[in-house]
């Protein structure tokens, strides 16, 4: 049984690595639309302080 206890060893790991790749994609799209928010916010002060300032 050493053959069958290899494979869902590597099974293991193969999953381990896919749910790390997940959590790993989810952070980085979260920090990139938490980077655009940010970026839309920036533009909007900026618009209203160059327009209160007219």
């Amino acid at each position: 049984m050493p053959y069958g206890r290899s494979v869902l060893r590597f099974l293991l790991l193969l999953l381990g690595i896919w749910v790390a790749l997940m959590v790993v994609g989810w952070i980085v799209k979260g920090l990139f639309w938490l980077a655009v928010v940010g970026l839309l916010f920036f533009l909007g002060t900026a618009a209203l302080g160059a327009f209160r300032r007219r």
